[in-house]
């Protein structure tokens, strides 16, 4: 029995079970097999020449940073310390706290919550003790972007904090009016705005409506847990995250863009009134080494270039932060995507690029 070349359904026919349409994947494969090809034949050694760039840029950052430098163990330390505050009620009082300021603005309060553990530990630890939480207040999709948008407004480690307050003090800044305005005035800005004109998803939810978020654990199991949940953080998501956003940084400077994109990004850091070598440093490396770096060079700056540096690294770059991490832990973690939890990274920091130029711009002028 001979069977028929054409489907009933769509009227037209098909082709013999010895054969099948070209995918597009398939021919993007084959482009790529050819250009390798072509590399061997022309320059061998091209292809181990790239290896060895991607390797040369993720080696230093996951063995030095993270697996035997300070960040590892920091965020390691950050999830045990967030746990013990999640075990002694700190969540249950900062969510009492921020009930009349959130009613005002019509926005669940549990929103706030991976902000202030932000400011008191670790951008990734935030993520995995607060995504459940948010998630438990019953807070929307919307809410948990608008969660995150609002955590980036603040810096990601304890010691940015303190080294950048030693840059303002030498620098003869206010500080006092500077951290209000920087650091605690954008907990409540950010939510205001976006709930108004991005994230309208949101609603307010009564003390009564909400559940008790101290656990009820012991302890020592709860400290023996938060150890191994900072491990299996550090090595199971951020490492690998790191790891990615390097290699493509590697990639890009072994064919020669990174570095017009590097002196690009300076440029524009001078032109917003940010100092722009530390300012660069905290995109792309780390807020804590140019708030170390700008500490022992701010008396001899520009006031405005000092604050404008200060309030771009109290937030929560690096990049490979905002493109690696945050949308990983936030993933794991909550009910959004990677690719949600990434937009409301970049929109956060977007917003804190602007206000570091605002307060550089026109407060310091009124604080020195």
């Amino acid at each position: 029995m001979k069977t028929s070349l054409s489907t009933p359904e769509r009227g037209k026919k098909a082709l013999p079970v010895t054969k099948r349409a070209w995918r597009r994947i398939e021919v993007v494969g084959l482009v790529l097999l050819g250009i390798c090809l072509l590399f061997l034949m022309l320059s061998p050694t091209s292809l181990a020449g790239l290896f060895n760039a991607i390797l040369d840029s993720v080696r230093p950052v996951v063995v030095d940073v993270f697996l035997t430098g300070v960040v590892g163990t920091a965020i390691i330390v950050s999830v045990i310390i967030g746990r013990l505050l999640e075990r002694l009620g700190f969540t249950d009082a900062l969510v009492r706290i921020f009930m009349p300021a959130m009613k005002l603005l019509r926005v669940n309060p549990a929103v706030i919550i991976p902000s202030i553990y932000n400011i008191f530990g670790d951008i990734n630890a935030a993520g995995k003790i607060s995504g459940p939480i948010l998630k438990r207040a019953g807070a929307t999709k919307d809410e948990q972007k608008l969660a995150i948008a609002t955590m980036v407004q603040s810096q990601q480690s304890f010691s940015t904090f303190m080294l950048g307050l030693m840059a303002l003090t030498f620098a003869g800044v206010n500080v006092f009016v500077v951290v209000l305005l920087a650091v605690f005035i954008p907990l409540l800005v950010a939510p205001l705005l976006l709930s108004k004109l991005i994230y309208r998803d949101v609603h307010h939810v009564d003390i009564g409506q909400l559940p008790a978020f101290t656990p009820e654990r012991e302890f020592i199991p709860t400290l023996f847990s938060a150890a191994r949940e900072g491990v299996e953080l550090l090595l199971l998501i951020l490492i690998p995250a790191v790891a990615l956003v390097f290699a493509v940084i590697g990639t890009l400077d072994y064919i020669g863009v990174w570095a017009p994109i590097e002196s690009g990004l300076g440029w524009v850091m001078l032109h917003l009134n940010i100092h722009p070598e530390t300012g660069v440093l905290s995109i792309l490396v780390s807020p804590t080494l140019a708030m170390g770096q700008l500490q022992s060079i701010a008396s001899d700056l520009d006031p405005s270039l000092v604050v404008g540096s200060f309030v771009l690294a109290s937030s929560g770059l690096p990049l490979s932060c905002i493109f690696g991490q945050v949308p990983v832990v936030w993933a794991e973690c909550s009910d959004l995507s990677e690719r949600e939890a990434m937009g409301a990274a970049v929109l956060g920091v977007f917003m804190r690029i602007i206000t570091a130029f605002v307060i550089a711009f026109f407060v310091t002028p009124l604080v020195v």
